[in-house]
């Protein structure tokens, strides 16, 4: 039986390995990782970031299908066979009345468009990741494992999801400035861009943060539920189709609809989108997209925080 030596060090030195002195040298000398905080949420973002560019064709068509066929429906082919809407009254008063004022259809439609867009866009890329992530697989925990509090975990769903919402509602903007028939272009007038702004950046962090309670509290196996009882009821009575003042003759209703916080985008943005429409007062549009977001943020990050934890 034959027996193989081993080489000798010197052997596997001059063979290009390096030394354990060597080894032990560049360990010493290797540079201490101090992760920030900064650079911890800002490589999070980076990951969300390539994740919805390899998922940009999908994210787009999921933006533009319902508003473009909302957009062709009613300002496209009802003017085109003479069903077109106008507020107030029914076919002929409605038609006399936008013949007087100069609202048809399609201006309604550009703020409440827009408001629908940043609310489903939203809790889809907040909730949706969020039910699978705390699945059986438990996806979350390689995240939760980063060197920051949980909170700004938390943080970081918020702010990923309310760009996705921010750039859903611009790529709506030009869909319903476009699709029109001859003669129902939407009557749009910006005349402060600054609080245009404001109002799109608090509509998505309000519409993310409700997101990211909506995905920490509701049950995986009924999300289902999700569309039948929160983003139908809230996109029918959000104001979307008509303003919130028109209501004034359904005053119960009214009242209710004040709970739902997409009235208060869709306000928001008639508001600044077209200032001819009657709409809420700006104060009370901003004290509800600020004070909801700080609601649902505070209360999101709570329900997160112990579902990581558990």
């Amino acid at each position: 039986m034959t027996t193989i030596k081993e080489a000798p060090p010197q052997a596997a030195e001059q063979a290009g390995a390096p030394s354990a002195a060597e080894i032990a040298a560049l360990i010493a000398e290797a540079p201490v990782p101090r992760p920030t905080l900064l650079k911890t949420f800002n490589a999070m973002m980076a990951r969300e970031f390539r994740v919805l560019r390899r998922n940009a064709i999908a994210t787009f068509t999921r933006a533009v299908m319902q508003p473009l066929l909302f957009v062709f429906v009613f300002a496209y082919v009802f003017p085109k066979i003479g069903g077109g809407f106008n507020l107030g009254g029914g076919a002929t008063a409605g038609a006399a009345g936008a013949a007087a004022s100069g609202v048809n259809f399609a201006t309604i439609l550009v703020p409440g468009l827009m408001a629908s867009m940043l609310l489903m866009q939203g809790i889809m890329a907040v909730t949706f990741p969020l039910v699978m992530e705390f699945s059986w697989q438990r996806t979350i925990e390689d995240r939760a494992l980063a060197p920051v509090p949980i909170s700004v975990l938390a943080i970081q769903k918020v702010s990923a999801g309310a760009v996705q919402s921010f750039l859903g509602a611009l790529i709506v903007f030009p869909i319903v400035l476009l699709v029109h028939a001859s003669g129902q272009a939407p009557s749009v007038d910006v005349t402060n861009w600054a609080l245009f702004a404001v109002i799109l950046v608090f509509a998505s962090l309000l519409t993310s943060t409700l997101g990211l309670l909506l995905g920490t509290i509701m049950d995986p196996r009924k999300m289902q539920m999700l569309f039948a009882v929160i983003l139908l009821p809230a996109t029918m009575l959000g104001c979307v189709y008509y303003p919130w003042s028109a209501l004034h003759h359904i005053r119960w209703l009214q009242i209710l609809v004040l709970i739902n916080p997409m009235v208060y985008m869709s306000e928001g943005l008639r508001a600044v989108l077209t200032p001819t429409l009657p709409h809420m007062p700006m104060w009370g549009v901003l004290l509800a997209l600020v004070g909801g977001t700080v609601v649902f943020g505070y209360l999101g990050t709570r329900t997160f925080t112990k579902r990581v934890l558990n």
